[in-house]
């Protein structure tokens, strides 16, 4: 690399760093504005818990959260400096092409690529863990903790021919009641066993089956049994029975592919709640490129009004770019859509527009 690839891969990344650093304390302030009387009402909360247990995974959350818009406006402010002191007409008169003058950046969108891909992958998932667990326990409200502790009218496949059925079951006492678990061979039912109420037992992963009678179809005849409690085992845990987004945040990578092939297995129709998330772990870092492009190309050359019209610019298109992931991932968890086209939509949007910018910034 050159003397000045060092110096511009130097100011991109103490710059980004820099707005980076700016932005969190702001989330911060608005955040325990918002939540400070939810802090209160906990008179055993102390502020090392609320330090350790919610603003560190809350600082690493909005960390990787904020890096492109970050990288974006850092980019523009600098470029815009270096348009404005002259120094991007020197760097054109010793005959460097627009396209060699983007080698640094690219190098930096890289670095920070690779960083946002590993945290939004493993790290952040880890963290939000915490966070949630955290929110859950004193910021959520009694609605949103209910939402979260019962589950209603839940029915599951969890092998090609048995399937169950749940009237209700309590997340939080591990315990429900109306349960059925039904086996079929192909259309035609082999066995029902139903029981009144149910729990599950954590030490051994067994459930507990209360008032239970279980009827065994032959061709010629039916079998029924009772009894007051038996033990036995199913192929699936209580937290199979909670499907929220909210929860695909909490999985690292590996386990939400998991998670999803499982549940495919288990005829759970709808995934793509989980699919959005998977997807966008991967198209958000991958948008630093188009991003950085769209920067340099804004602010290559100098306009008047100097930086301030540049990160003017650049921050409304930014904000579209929220705007357009936010609907997209909306759009993205209807039921039967193809979730990594909606999600990869606005990188596909801004990725024309950087391709036209960087072709007419490049004559």
């Amino acid at each position: 690399m050159k003397i000045i690839d060092w110096y511009i891969l130097k100011r991109f990344l103490v710059t980004f760093l820099f707005t980076l650093l700016i932005l969190i304390p702001i989330a911060i302030a608005i955040d325990i504005a918002e939540k400070i009387d939810n802090f209160l009402e906990h008179t055993e909360l102390t502020f090392y818990q609320v330090v350790d247990e919610y603003y560190i995974n809350f600082i690493i959350y909005y960390a990787n959260t904020f890096m492109p818009l970050a990288l974006f406006i850092a980019v523009i402010f600098f470029t815009s400096k270096l348009s404005n002191n002259t120094e991007i007409i020197a760097i054109t008169n010793a005959k460097i092409s627009f396209t060699r003058f983007l080698y640094p950046y690219f190098i930096g969108a890289t670095l920070i690529t690779i960083i946002s891909l590993l945290m939004n992958h493993f790290v952040v998932p880890n963290s939000s863990t915490e966070r949630k667990k955290f929110e859950r326990e004193y910021v959520n409200s009694s609605r949103q903790k209910n939402e979260l502790k019962y589950v209603k009218e839940f029915s599951l496949q969890l092998t090609d021919s048995t399937y169950i059925f749940i009237r209700n079951y309590n997340t939080q006492s591990n315990s429900g009641y109306d349960f059925t678990s039904e086996v079929y061979d192909g259309l035609k039912l082999k066995s029902k066993l139903m029981a009144t109420r149910f729990s599950y037992n954590t030490k051994d992963s067994t459930f507990i089956l209360s008032n239970w009678r279980k009827r065994i179809i032959y061709d010629d005849r039916d079998s029924i049994f009772s009894g007051k409690k038996i033990d036995t085992v199913f192929n699936f845990t209580p937290k199979d029975l909670i499907y929220k987004s909210a929860l695909s945040q909490e999985m690292p990578s590996d386990e939400l592919l998991d998670f999803i092939e499982i549940s495919k297995n288990r005829g759970v129709k709808n995934l793509n709640a989980y699919l959005v998330e998977l997807h966008k772990r991967t198209s958000m870092p991958i948008a630093s490129y188009i991003l950085t492009i769209i920067a340099v190309a804004l602010a290559f050359r100098k306009r008047r009004g100097g930086t301030g019209v540049n990160l003017a610019m650049g921050i409304g298109i930014m904000f579209l770019y929220v705007f357009l992931m936010k609907i997209a991932e909306v759009l993205g968890g209807v039921a039967g859509v193809n979730s990594l086209i909606y999600v990869w939509i606005p990188n596909i949007i801004f990725g024309i527009l950087a391709l036209y910018l960087y072709l007419n910034a490049r004559k």
